[in-house]
């Protein structure tokens, strides 16, 4: 018999972020799988009754909490006790979360404080005749590893866009509230820094991938690179479509070679190579035509299109659901002015 806790914190709004939602259904779903087992919620805040409400129709038997102004920011020191304190209310043995920037910094402490074990980037738990298994992935994505442990309590952190996300009705929920005697805190977020909308490329909830490959800095028809002009149509194009901004390895590196280079792009963009493996609904390559960012980094992306003058590349011999055999500046300058006509 398991006792499940889902363990989450709460957004700036109180409520709870898609990746949690997900952890959620990973949570109920292995519930329902285990007979005999219970599933209790844990949630950290400033205030989670909202969160709690959202999710009231889980089928938990119990939901906990731990609520003050100090858990309203992603601070170890606190954040650990609340983790701990959560964990051993429950009397949890299998403790599952989202692999959040802030769960993932801290997590790892409080398995040690329960004398636990903790597996992270986890993609799945599912469990067989009573037999709870783990899957992730290694080596840059190529080999996925089935993980089981006997040491209890096991913390589990998903990641997203691995889980459907839950989606039952909301309610009230009665939350027990969890005392814990803070010591004097040291660390205080005065404010965040983060560029603009419209200048972040970065979108791992975008519908959309836009993929730039090297060909976007190489020579064009007329015998002259336009890297300039590059730039404009891609900024463009994911300012207007919101998409997110990634890259292959060879057009990231160009600066190594003395080329040119898009100068907003970096090695965070890059997939495939790096393990990164985006998970948005569609995906769109455009002057790019390796194998290994699209094989590798592309598995997950469900709808695969691609843009490139050779129809026989390795890209586009199975790997693209759709290719369109034609210049990415060409298409992409018409796929901006469509979409400045729809928006005006």
């Amino acid at each position: 018999m398991e006792t499940i806790l889902f363990l989450a914190h709460t957004e700036a709004d109180g409520t709870l972020a898609r990746a949690a939602l997900e952890s959620l259904g990973a949570a109920k779903t292995l519930t329902t799988s285990l007979t005999g087992s219970t599933l209790v919620v844990g949630l950290v805040g400033a205030d989670v009754q909202a969160a709690a409400n959202q999710i009231a129709g889980c089928g938990a038997t119990h939901f906990l909490s731990v609520a003050a102004d100090a858990f309203s920011q992603a601070r170890y020191a606190s954040d650990v006790l609340a983790i701990e304190a959560l964990s051993k209310a429950s009397a949890a043995t299998i403790v599952i979360g989202p692999a959040t920037s802030r769960w993932n910094r801290v997590m790892a402490g409080a398995a040690q404080r329960l004398g636990g074990r903790i597996d992270t980037h986890a993609t799945g738990i599912t469990a067989t005749d009573g037999k709870l298994a783990v899957t992730r992935w290694y080596y840059r994505q190529r080999m996925e590893g089935v993980l089981t442990r006997t040491q209890r309590p096991w913390i589990v952190l998903l990641e997203s866009g691995c889980s459907a996300a839950y989606s039952g009705n909301a309610g009230t929920a009665t939350l027990k509230p969890i005392a814990i005697a803070l010591p004097e805190l040291r660390t205080t977020v005065t404010g965040v820094q983060a560029p603009a909308a419209d200048a972040q490329t970065i979108r791992p909830d975008a519908k959309l991938l836009f993929v730039a490959g090297a060909g976007w800095t190489k020579k064009q028809a007329d015998g002259q690179a336009h890297a300039d002009e590059a730039e404009k149509l891609i900024l463009g194009f994911l300012g207007k479509a919101k998409a997110s901004l990634g890259s292959t390895k060879s057009l990231v590196d160009l600066s190594g070679e003395g080329q040119a280079v898009l100068k907003f792009m970096t090695h965070l963009n890059q997939i495939g190579q790096t393990g990164a493996t985006p998970r948005h609904p569609k995906g769109l390559a455009t002057c790019c035509h390796g194998e290994e960012p699209h094989t590798v980094g592309w598995r997950f992306i469900n709808e695969r299109r691609a843009i490139n003058l050779n129809a026989a590349c390795s890209w586009a011999q199975g790997k693209a659901d759709v290719l369109y055999v034609a210049d990415s500046f060409a298409v992409m300058l018409k796929v901006n002015e469509l979409l400045d006509a729809k928006q005006s």
